[in-house]
């Protein structure tokens, strides 16, 4: 990837962060992904819900500023001369839109996490905001930033299985086959803070990205069949989701959170007129090809086979393990060169790529048909165009 091999600027962008505060994953992820390759520098955040968690949180990082609470933030670093480029948004679902929206109506470009929003009217307005701000907006899919996944989209795109019939991919996990009580397992089964997709939301909003990512179609339409099996539970924890696509592809997305013996078992197997795909997020760095008629080969990240998509995505050599902060990093890596681009008023370069604020749409889109779907017994639903 030129951006980790290479220096894309002078002087590392200045970044907020809102959420991710002490005893929250996934803000410790999006830290390690913007210090990998030293494109930006954390320099203020307003890192939780409460004003005392959020000064103790900064105090722990060391943040040079600590607001209370976003609004206050956007307003203040907006008005310096050394504010805030750009903010990372790794909060619960349902504080996304109106978080990001006060940074986007100030100039300031936004990274958040997926999903978009925990509502669709909510994701229709945040799109409305990102399209009328000068900032850009970043949405960070991770997964589309492995090295092998770019490989797998590049083989589509070149046509190496020919046209699509078939795609499958699934993400169960079994963190939730029980009641649990921690924060992680409070915030996503309530459908108030995540929205009124479960496993939809958390994990089948991967999947559907992952799928569209690669393979370059859209769904048309889908029939889905949604289950809470933990008694008591608020929202899905279980989905199987039929899918039909652009060009008359077929598909089949499972996610789960209640699947014994599975930790992170995100999967794409995708089958075209003259051969197939099949890559697994648990060994990232190997893509297997089909070709019709010929023994199953075997592509890895770096090694023979692999080509310019997958290269700019890797930093070490063939043999070493990359994976998820890598694929973090790889879209935090993207962003910093648009921002660097937007700048100067120049474009990014064309292989620069990274999730916007319309595949945001796109996923908050999907959970809302599967509801609609479940709701009438698996009915087909057509997603907006």
């Amino acid at each position: 990837m030129v951006s980790a091999k290479n220096e894309t600027h002078t002087g590392r962008i200045r970044l907020g962060m809102v959420g991710g505060g002490n005893d929250a994953f996934i803000g410790g992820v999006h830290r390690i992904a913007a210090r990998l390759d030293d494109h930006f520098k954390l320099m203020a955040g307003a890192l939780s819900s409460t004003p005392e968690k959020s000064i103790e949180s900064g105090a722990a990082l060391g943040l040079p500023r600590v607001y209370e609470d976003f609004k206050t933030m956007a307003i203040r670093e907006a008005r310096r001369k050394d504010g805030i480029e750009a903010v990372s948004i790794v909060t619960p679902n349902h504080v996304h839109y109106q978080a990001a929206r006060e940074f986007l109506k100030r100039g300031i470009h936004v990274i958040c996490d997926k999903p978009l929003t925990s509502t669709l009217a909510d994701a229709k307005k945040l799109v409305k905001a990102a399209e009328t701000s000068d900032a850009l907006f970043i949405l960070t899919h991770n997964y589309t930033g492995y090295p092998m996944v770019r490989q797998a989209r590049e083989m589509i795109a070149a046509g190496e299985i020919g046209k699509i019939r078939v795609v499958q991919v699934e993400y169960p996990q079994d963190w939730l086959t029980t009641e649990q009580d921690f924060k992680q397992a409070e915030w996503r089964t309530d459908p108030a803070r995540s929205g009124a997709g479960g496993s939809t939301g958390d994990i089948g909003t991967h999947a559907y990205n992952l799928a569209c990512f690669v393979t370059g179609l859209d769904v048309v339409e889908l029939a889905a069949d949604l289950t809470a099996f933990v008694p008591g539970r608020q929202v899905d924890d279980n989905a199987h989701v039929m899918l039909r696509l652009e060009g008359g592809a077929k598909g089949m997305l499972w996610c789960s959170q209640v699947a014994p013996g599975n930790e992170n078992a995100l999967r794409i197997r995708i089958y075209g007129e003259t051969g197939g795909l099949e890559w697994a997020q648990e060994d990232p760095n190997y893509l297997w090809h089909t070709p019709l008629g010929s023994p199953k080969r075997l592509i890895t990240r770096g090694g023979a086979g692999a080509g310019e998509a997958a290269a700019r995505m890797s930093r070490v050599p063939p043999g070493h393990p990359e994976g998820y902060l890598e694929g973090f990093a790889n879209i935090y890596a993207e962003a910093a060169q648009a921002i660097v681009a937007h700048r100067t008023g120049a474009k990014a370069a064309p292989e620069v790529m990274f999730p916007t604020v319309q595949d945001g749409l796109k996923g908050v889109q999907f959970v809302d048909a599967c509801v609609r779907s479940a709701q009438r017994n698996a009915a087909w639903v057509k997603l907006a165009p």
